[in-house]
């Protein structure tokens, strides 16, 4: 089964639970996906939960609107590198590459939502990042990018027990990936793997009981 198009009115609220959507075959045999959004065609803008299977790879290909990544688990590599879990790829408008895993591993991948020519290739590993203070007591960020010019921020945000992040305005956005533990906000709570977009405009504010580590995102969807 494909999924042609998928949550792609940023005007919707959008939560679902990616541990509990059924994994679809890529065009590469091996290569599964959850997709979360999607704007058509193969190489359209898409938001997916990914597993690659052990030993298996994906064909070489490009990336003319640039791809996001987060290794969730396992390694994941290219001709470049070995990206092991916690790694965080921003690759821009133009770059090609030809992903394996010998051993298996899990992302979370963005593509086709990178327009400028004058992104830089990005690889970070999240794991020897210092925990930043926010100013919300107990509330911890490791930012991943933001650059000028372009609307996007992207960040990981630790909350400790009963920390508390707003209420905030999110004027251009904001998605949102459980990584660890429980997220809630005025309307639910948020398991890990629970992928959330907000639109634009939208207020929320987010606390956390027990405590959680979460990729964010905000901006790009007005």
């Amino acid at each position: 089964m494909q999924v042609s198009t998928l949550n792609i009115d940023f005007r919707e609220r959008v939560v679902i639970n990616t541990e509990k959507l059924p994994w679809i075959e890529s065009p590469s045999p091996g290569v599964w996906r959850r997709p979360l959004e999607r704007g058509g065609a193969e190489s359209g803008r898409a938001t997916s939960i990914v597993r690659y299977s052990r030993g298996t790879s994906f064909p070489p290909h490009s990336h003319p609107d640039g791809e996001e990544i987060l290794v969730l688990d396992g390694v994941f590599s290219d001709e470049s590198g070995d990206y092991p879990a916690g790694t965080y790829l921003l690759n821009p408008p133009g770059s090609r590459h030809a992903p394996k895993a010998p051993n298996g591993c899990l992302l979370f991948v963005k593509l086709c939502q990178y327009r400028g020519n004058t992104r830089q290739r990005l690889v970070l590993d999240t794991t020897a990042m210092e925990w930043q203070r926010a100013a919300e007591p107990g509330v911890f960020v490791r930012p991943l990018y933001s650059q000028a010019g372009y609307p996007e921020t992207m960040a990981l945000m630790k909350f400790e027990p009963g920390a508390r992040l707003g209420p905030h305005e999110y004027a251009a956005g904001a998605e949102i990936l459980v990584l660890e533990g429980t997220l809630a906000d005025e309307q639910g709570r948020y398991l890990q793997g629970t992928w959330l977009r907000n639109p634009p405009h939208s207020v929320a504010t987010f606390v956390s009981e027990s405590g959680c580590v979460i990729f964010i995102k905000t901006g790009g969807l007005n």
